[in-house]
């Protein structure tokens, strides 16, 4: 087996992310939602509560946009506004049990499909795939910082 070039690499993970933007589609789709509204319902499964300026920082929406993203997920009870524990100026928006317990059939699939791909990556290369994402992702994030200013 050959060592696949630089190029190659990249070109996988475009292709990856052309992949993933198709079934994020596909899953809004299913969900009768938005896919901006299905990236909030992303970033609040992976780092839990969050308050709408840091939601509307993360989907690079004003402020307006995402009062009415937030209200449209409430109402669809796939959010909810809580206390802020620390600062009654602001709400966390938190995932409801039916987000947390009625994810797409085929959402779940992808799941275990990905955790299944990652237990067959080898131990010692592990380190070194996880560096590559994380590298992948601070680009992606830093040019969107870039983008938004």
């Amino acid at each position: 087996m050959t060592t696949p070039r630089p190029d190659a690499v990249a070109g996988k993970l475009q292709r990856f992310g052309m992949a993933r933007d198709r079934l994020r589609a596909a899953l809004a789709h299913r969900a009768g939602i938005a896919e901006t509204d299905l990236d909030a319902l992303e970033h609040l499964e992976a780092d839990g509560p969050l308050t709408q300026r840091d939601l509307g920082e993360r989907l690079s929406i004003t402020s307006g946009a995402v009062t009415m993203l937030v209200d449209r997920l409430e109402a669809a009870g796939w959010v909810h506004r809580g206390p802020h524990p620390t600062d009654r100026r602001y709400v966390l928006l938190e995932l409801t049990e039916r987000a947390e317990n009625e994810a797409p059939a085929g959402l779940i699939v992808f799941h275990n499909r990905i955790r299944s791909i990652a237990d067959g990556v080898p131990a010692q290369h592990r380190e070194a795939v996880c560096a590559f994402l994380a590298a992948a992702a601070e680009a992606a994030a830093s040019a969107a910082e870039h983008l938004s200013e």
